[in-house]
């Protein structure tokens, strides 16, 4: 199962609370922050010094206590650590932290650059520490990228990054079942209008043979009220040629170097007019604008062999459809919207956030362990360390098979596929953790699945411009500049979102455009866009 995530910024992943409710939870949970921060007892009564680290943690993870590598981690480190593990709820957590101005000693995954704007103050500064962390020092040499995306425009360090490899260049990628292609005698579609026929048939011809109209010819997940997220319509742009990237949840993207919009941009009416025109052919599943990932999920994994759902956007087979219908699927190649365009088919390119998490560790600057504290920040980053911390312990979840070389083993509960086990194991991807580039690894079955999949895609890859095409994950905006973003998305998504679901079902996006593009200005959606090409301008300088 994917944690889907995205980029840094104003995404609907991370949702802002509202300053009463961070003052009234503060006031209740006074008593506790300072038991897991700073004030807490220092050492435990034969001297050693005591840590007190929250992790957000994804649901599946399982405690702390049962990992092995975390009772390693305190042995290397000469200190005891108090968890504080949090799978809920966590921006209220943090929020009353910041309010009562007394975080934890430590922070895993739980604080963002967005944060570091505006409670800076209560971290460690840790770009004077490197030499106390050699293993962060040398990731820093090495992998010049991850000092970049957690480096601040003062050159202060509040978070340090993770750094993978192995990942490939999307999340999403686009399925057909080739079982009912085969069943209703068609070809693997190249065109909207290829696509839209196959759909058809789809709906009319029985393809999953029981003898019922249960076929959901197109299906995906509803979209949130604050943008676009993972294995969702908007994708369908790349049709046109318009490269998505980090932060395009919210719309933005690059062109020749060019801040733009694509909720102002024709492409995006399009998209939407295709859409509808699916729609109102009873052709997109009637819940698509009501059901979440995971009922999704659920429902295109069918009932055992008979599958539910045509097309679809996933991780991977295995993980979108389940073991048992996986093979009926295949990934869908380059689609153009018109069969004469000329305009290349690029694909959803995001390696640099797949790659990169900036993210990953804070250090509270009231910690009264701050030697402790960098001895368990640099150990995160050892070699042995960061393997088990992205893909499980060694000798359970992980082999060490060489100096530098692992083996990810399979899970060990086989009725679980390996990204599901990995999330389940460890801290996965949201861990601190630097993964080396000679570290030679035999990777878990989903990312050599997921590899395989993109294959079809490459052409549209390629065809992205890399240099001046791409919407960077990590840029640094000023507090001020994002609360200026921030204040007008609230507008600006609000009227984007409810529109977009509007116009699919109903239809009406021809006739309201223009309407719809003057309130997206009156909103400052184009101080945005200005915003965001300074950041760019300063990236891309750096």
């Amino acid at each position: 199962m994917r944690n889907i995530r995205f980029g840094e910024g104003p995404s609907f992943s991370r949702k802002g609370l509202k300053t009463a409710i961070a003052a009234t939870l503060a006031a209740s949970t006074l008593v506790s922050v300072a038991a897991c921060g700073g004030n807490d007892t220092a050492t435990t009564e034969d001297g050693k010094p005591v840590l007190n680290i929250a992790v957000a943690k994804h649901s599946l993870t399982k405690k702390m206590s049962q990992m092995k590598w975390v009772s390693d981690l305190e042995k290397e480190c000469g200190c005891v650590i108090k968890w504080q593990e949090v799978s809920s709820d966590w921006d209220q957590k943090k929020q009353a932290w910041f309010a009562a101005g007394n975080v934890p000693d430590m922070i895993l995954k739980g604080v963002n650059m967005t944060d570091m704007a505006t409670y800076g103050s209560l971290f460690e500064d840790l770009s004077d520490d490197l030499d106390k962390m050699p293993n962060v020092k040398e990731m820093f040499e090495q992998v010049p990228t991850a000092k970049k995306i957690v480096t601040e425009s003062d050159g202060k360090i509040h978070i340090l990054p993770s750094v993978k490899k192995g990942w490939p260049t999307t999340v999403s990628h686009l399925y057909i079942n080739q079982k009912w292609l085969d069943a209703v005698g068609m070809k693997m579609p190249t065109t909207w209008d290829e696509l839209y026929d196959v759909l058809v048939a789809f709906k009319e011809k029985d393809p999953n043979g029981n003898g019922k109209a249960d076929e959901v010819p197109f299906d995906f997940h509803s979209p949130g009220t604050g943008g676009f997220g993972d294995y969702q319509p908007h994708l369908l742009l790349g049709s046109l040629g318009l490269t998505l990237s980090s932060n395009s949840g919210t719309g933005y993207f690059v062109d020749d170097n060019k801040v733009q919009n694509f909720f102002i941009d024709e492409r995006f009416k399009e998209v939407i007019e295709f859409l509808n025109k699916c729609w109102s052919a009873g052709l997109i599943n009637k819940e698509a604008f009501t059901h979440d990932y995971s009922t999704a999920q659920s429902f295109a994994r069918g009932e055992g062999d008979t599958a539910k759902v045509g097309v679809t956007w996933g991780w991977t087979a295995s993980d979108r459809f389940g073991a048992q219908l996986a093979d009926q699927y295949e990934p869908v190649g380059p689609l153009k919207a018109k069969a004469d365009q000329t305009e290349p088919v690029v694909g959803e390119y995001r390696k640099d956030s797949l790659a990169y998490n900036n993210i990953a560790l804070a250090i509270s600057a009231k910690t009264k362990n701050k030697e402790a504290a960098l001895k368990v920040a640099n150990a995160f980053y050892g070699e042995d360390m960061s393997i088990e911390l992205l893909w499980g312990d060694l000798g359970t979840d992980t082999e060490k098979t060489g100096d530098h070389s692992y083996k990810v083993l399979p899970p060990a509960d086989s009725s679980k596929d390996s990204s599901t086990w990995k999330w389940t194991e460890t801290l996965a991807d949201d861990s601190p953790s630097w993964i080396r580039e000679d570290d030679e690894i035999e990777y878990p079955a989903d990312l050599i699945e997921v590899q395989e999949d993109e294959k079809p895609m490459q052409s549209a890859f390629d065809a992205v411009d890399t240099k001046n095409d791409i919407m960077p994950a990590f840029l640094q905006l000023s507090a001020d500049d994002l609360k200026t973003i921030q204040l007008n998305n609230t507008t600006i998504l609000n009227t984007t979102m409810s529109k977009f679901s509007t116009w699919v079902t109903k239809g009406g996006v021809d006739k309201e455009w223009d309407a719809y593009v003057n309130t997206l200005k009156k909103a400052n959606i184009e101080q945005n866009i200005e915003i965001y090409q300074k950041a760019y301008d300063d990236y891309m300088k750096s």
